[in-house]
């Protein structure tokens, strides 16, 4: 299969490496060609994981995004969600009748990008999908290196517009089979895992994150107090999945730390063993902030809102960090109230997502 990647980060690099590994045609895009130089110019890129490591040579690294996506019969943007609205406006010129495009994980991005791409004047007629975590555990080792300590065995995937579904998800795991339908786009962004297990790491590690040069939030900053606010932030999570409709399994995040049914299956020794998480995190410009809080977070404190689901550890989380960012995160541009959906009845956003807007 003709696939597209588009984006510079960890899971991209992976994705790249692991898809053209299984035999897939795959063009990677960076819109930074002088950081893609040193992937262009091997044509592959070093992929490490349990099996050791191995040079995977790529069909075609770019900085041109029409090149990229010609032809391409799925589209996977492993990117963070803050990058959606710049990627779908470049993409909208050169989308095409038919395409798949998988964002693992969306923060609702697969609604989100379908309105900006259409705004910026694709008539293309394409799914968008989104799913709860990103394939691959992994983190880059250098210029065209990447280490994957883990893949995803279960990837729930809800699909924009609903109607879609069945030929989005039946595309999509020809290149990840452990892709299952969970439904529309609100489902599968109800079903992303970064805004609940991040913001509570951040806000109860931020003195240690400051202090220590390196930490590891997913070792020594995981302890009873902090599982403990993840599980109950989970927990409104599930309310306002069961809220909305939408029917188990919910992939509950203790299953992450306690067995081997959650999405990773049983990942998260092997996560600390390898020590690719202990790092330097900027507690105001890292991702865990800037794209599971502002973002996501903010998403899922919007849908309680709206589902009338009381959810005091979303919007509490959400103050402390809006008092350390100094604004007011329940006005964020990924909300309900931003995104013109809190008027819509229960009925009438469900239509708008299974037909498309």
């Amino acid at each position: 299969m003709k696939i597209a990647i588009l984006g510079g980060g960890h899971g991209c690099y992976a994705a790249a490496a692991d898809l053209s590994e299984a035999g897939h045609e795959v063009r990677l895009w960076r819109r930074d060609a002088a950081a893609l130089a040193a992937v262009i110019e091997a044509g592959s890129i070093r992929l490490k994981d349990a099996e050791g490591a191995r040079d995977v040579k790529i069909a075609a690294a770019t900085a041109d995004i029409g090149d990229a996506l010609r032809g391409a019969e799925l589209i996977v943007i492993p990117s963070p969600a803050i990058a959606q609205a710049d990627i779908a406006r470049a993409m909208a010129p050169h989308l095409a009748d038919g395409q798949v495009v998988f964002l693992p994980p969306g923060t609702f991005g697969s609604y989100v990008m379908a309105q900006i791409a259409r705004e910026a004047g694709s008539r293309a007629d394409v799914a968008w999908a989104e799913t709860g975590t990103l394939p691959y555990l992994a983190r880059k080792h250098g210029e065209r290196e990447v280490n994957v300590t883990v893949r995803a065995v279960r990837l729930p995937t809800g699909v924009y517009p609903a109607r879609k579904e069945k030929e989005a998800i039946a595309r999509i795991r020809e290149a990840y089979p452990s892709v299952h339908g969970c439904g529309d786009a609100l489902s599968g962004a109800l079903m992303n895992a970064g805004p609940v297990i991040h913001p509570p790491l951040m806000v109860m590690n931020a003195a240690p994150l400051q202090h220590f040069e390196r930490w590891d939030i997913h070792n020594e900053g995981t302890q009873r107090a902090v599982r403990a606010v993840t599980d109950r932030l989970d927990l409104e999570r599930i309310a306002v999945r069961e809220a909305f409709g939408h029917a188990a399994p919910h992939y509950p995040l203790a299953d992450h730390y306690n067995n081997d049914q959650w999405m990773y299956g049983d990942a998260h020794k092997q996560l600390v063993k390898s020590g690719d998480w202990r790092e330097n995190i900027d507690l105001y410009g890292h991702r865990y902030i800037t794209e599971d809080t502002e973002l996501g977070l903010a998403f899922l404190a919007s849908a309680a809102r709206h589902a009338g689901v009381d959810a005091p550890i979303a919007h509490g989380l959400l103050a402390i960090v809006g008092g350390f960012l100094g604004r007011d995160l329940r006005q964020g541009a990924r909300t309900f109230e931003a995104l013109g959906l809190s008027g819509l009845s229960r009925d009438a956003l469900k239509e708008r997502l299974h037909d498309g807007a």
